[in-house]
């Protein structure tokens, strides 16, 4: 006989690689902060099959001020998380996001001191 396959069809690989609801709260509530602080001004987007970016962008012109990354593959390496900055220089890798946007936070900080 022949190989029964089931519908639909679902492979073992993820369509694409997302946020979950802490995670793009987390994020959310530090562009909101940045934004109220005047920095930010925009944001996009973009989920593919094995990575998730989170772009802030001082103006929406512009190449992005810090990208968020999320890659589920490094997770055992280097930390899925990784905090790119407009150059394309990796500033902060890990595990955790808290830690990964603790750069950006203490930043936040010395605007909203000065």
């Amino acid at each position: 006989m022949g190989i029964v396959t089931p519908w639909p069809y679902t492979s073992s690989l993820p369509q694409q690689t997302a946020f979950d609801r802490h995670e793009l709260t987390r994020i959310l509530d530090l562009y909101g902060r940045m934004v109220a602080a005047g920095k930010w001004r925009d944001y996009a987007m973009d989920f593919q099959r094995d990575v998730a970016v989170f772009s802030c962008f001082r103006r929406a012109s512009e190449r992005p001020e810090y990208r968020i990354e999320k890659r589920p593959a490094l997770r055992s390496r280097q930390g899925m998380w990784a905090l790119v900055s407009e150059a394309g220089a990796i500033l902060k890798r890990g595990d955790e996001l808290a830690n990964v946007l603790a750069p950006v936070e203490r930043k936040l900080m010395k605007l909203v001191s000065d």
